[in-house]
């Protein structure tokens, strides 16, 4: 199977973790969409979605599901998202689509944070991936200059020669040539650092499953 099946494949192995009646936290980026197009099959047996980014709440929309405002809902049964990286302790690095400050936000809310991806994205030690880092736009040379002095190379994201606009009407720097080894200890230092709105490393909302599409089907990782 390519890539874009291996998707279609976790995406539909994902509805088993959606629970009948209730609000489901829906992430972002291809693999999701995937799962988004799998739910519409069953829009019917839940309450709606709470969305991480606008491109999601549309696509959700678009297929008859209502979509929730995160403060409308107090908790959530399930948050499923894809990751950019994950390693053996399910921490990831996320935020290649820029929505990682409200995807850390619904997983904060959820009760189970389920990781859908291939399994491209299992790593040993993040940081292979460019980092993302959401920061307040009088921020990022400072920021790129700290991540320097760490000996990574950092780069404010362009689109079309412009800074990259988050939904939040932020900035994104990617962060190259890390070994993120303590992903709790990294997360904790750099989201300290004035002007970081968020850091794209996932440890303190982690996933406790992940469904990894593979060339012999589903697997399942546990955390």
């Amino acid at each position: 199977m390519n890539q874009d099946e291996l998707k279609a494949l976790v995406g539909q192995a994902a509805l088993q973790y959606v629970v009948p009646g209730q609000i489901v936290g829906v992430g972002t980026g291809s693999t999701v969409n995937k799962f988004i197009d799998a739910l519409a099959s069953m829009k019917d047996q839940i309450k709606g979605a709470v969305s991480s980014s606008e491109a999601s709440t549309a696509r959700l929309r678009a297929l008859g599901i209502t979509v929730f405002d995160s403060n409308e809902v107090s908790e959530l049964a399930v948050y499923i998202d894809g990751a950019d990286e994950i390693n053996g302790q399910g921490h990831m690095v996320k935020g290649g689509g820029a929505a990682l400050t409200r995807e850390k936000i619904v997983a904060a809310q959820s009760k189970m944070f389920v990781c859908i991806a291939d399994e491209s994205k299992l790593v040993d030690t993040l940081g292979a991936f460019p980092l993302p880092v959401e920061v307040i736009p009088m921020s990022s040379a400072r920021v790129i200059a700290q991540f320097a002095k760490m000996g990574a190379q950092a780069s404010l994201r362009l689109k079309e020669g412009e800074p990259w606009v988050t939904d939040n009407g932020q900035h994104i720097v990617d962060v190259k040539g890390l070994k993120i080894t303590d992903p709790v200890a990294f997360e904790s230092q750099v989201s300290q650092w004035p002007g970081v709105v968020t850091v794209g490393v996932f440890a303190y909302q982690k996933a406790q499953i992940c469904l990894l599409g593979t060339a012999d089907g589903v697997k399942t990782l546990k955390f």
